[in-house]
């Protein structure tokens, strides 16, 4: 039997979330990181775990969003790779929204015409290796009002490809995200706007919708992020990985008397080794400039092993040193412009960011 204390106090709750639904629909409020952190004070103090608070601030900014693109039509998609791991994750999340989707194999382009021509949206999701041949090959098939998008670790090429080869809309999507996420729930999107970008504001709004995070840039700062957020993560992590492989460590062992950040280590290698090679080798050989980071990375581990070898106290607090003035100066980068942003209205509409890239690029 349940206690009228838990049925006054769930009571008391459910009509609080009721007010902050309401709240939420009718105001804007700040961003979901900007509500956390001006709670996380006093959540510390009531000793609730952020991630219980990050839930329902999450869970509210999908409810509202979804009650506003409920009535969207239905949109007809071809997505080419749509059998892929990715490329399943989007065909059920389009056709779970209720949008009409179909899917065109390496063996299907006989029926290319009928699969391409007439269609909202064409959204590539091939390996990094066959992305610009297949949207040259597409391209071929598509009306000038048919939007074209390519979901690529990689910006510059797709998004310049599709700009020289279709003169109709473009953009280039990045899902920071493997193809086990369930959802778009609290997954960043990267959206680096190329060509009559209204045409996929129904795409993006659908995202935001499921609770993802959308962040605009050009595909030239898109790669030389991913060059240190993917390609020297996949490297590093890879590289642990034929280490503990070579060495024959006990993970499991290793694993029980581990501190947490250990264990988060490591369930980072075991998922990256879950997965398909041919897309962590991808992701590293992905451009020249990935496998040049990935060499000046690897000298440093060299030259940081070489100072352990020679037991050189100095130059190891040296290098420690170095690393900490530079993490302590983005420290206070970040704080001052996280204050300066407050001051800045946020652009949820691509309608209004403008982005610089030419209408007509060098044919590949």
């Amino acid at each position: 039997m349940i206690p009228d204390k838990l049925k006054q106090t769930d009571q008391n709750i459910i009509e609080l979330l009721r007010d902050r639904l309401s709240l939420q629909a009718t105001s804007e409020l700040p961003s979901p990181e900007e509500q956390l952190a001006y709670i996380a004070p006093q959540l510390a103090q009531a000793g609730i775990p952020e991630c219980v608070w990050a839930s329902i601030i999450n869970s509210h900014a999908i409810t509202t969003q979804s009650s506003k693109v409920n009535n969207v039509k239905p949109m007809q998609i071809t997505i080419i790779g749509g059998l892929g791991r990715m490329g399943r994750f989007f065909t059920q999340q389009l056709l779970a929204a209720g949008h009409n989707v179909s899917i065109l194999e390496n063996d299907d382009w006989q029926y290319a015409d009928q699969l391409l021509n007439q269609v909202d949206l064409v959204l590539i999701s091939v390996p990094i290796e066959r992305t610009v041949d297949v949207i040259k090959r597409a391209a071929k098939y598509l009306t000038p009002t048919t939007a074209i998008c390519d979901i690529t670790s990689i910006k510059t090429q797709p998004v310049a490809a599709m700009l020289a080869h279709h003169p109709g809309p473009v953009i280039g999507l990045h899902p920071m995200f493997g193809p086990n996420i369930k959802s778009f729930n609290q997954q960043k999107v990267v959206v680096c706007p190329g060509r009559e970008n209204h045409y996929f504001q129904w795409f993006l709004d659908f995202i935001k919708s499921q609770g993802g995070e959308l962040i605009v840039c050009t595909p030239e700062e898109h790669d030389q992020m991913m060059v240190i957020i993917q390609a020297t993560q996949h490297f590093s992590r890879f590289s642990l990985g034929v280490f503990l492989a070579q060495a024959r460590v006990d993970i499991e062992r290793s694993l029980s008397m581990s501190s947490p950040s250990y264990r988060q280590e490591i369930d980072i290698v075991k998922r990256l080794f879950a997965q398909n090679p041919n897309l962590c080798i991808d992701i590293m050989l992905a451009t020249e400039e990935r496998c040049q980071e990935i060499r000046f990375l690897a000298e440093t581990y060299s030259r940081l092993a070489t100072l352990v070898e020679k037991r050189d106290r100095a130059g190891l607090i040296q290098e420690f040193e170095t690393a900490q003035t530079f993490f302590t100066e983005e420290k206070t980068h970040l704080k001052r412009a996280s204050q300066f942003g407050k001051n800045i209205p946020q652009a949820v509409s691509l309608g209004l960011y403008e982005q610089s890239l030419p209408t007509q690029a060098t044919k590949i």
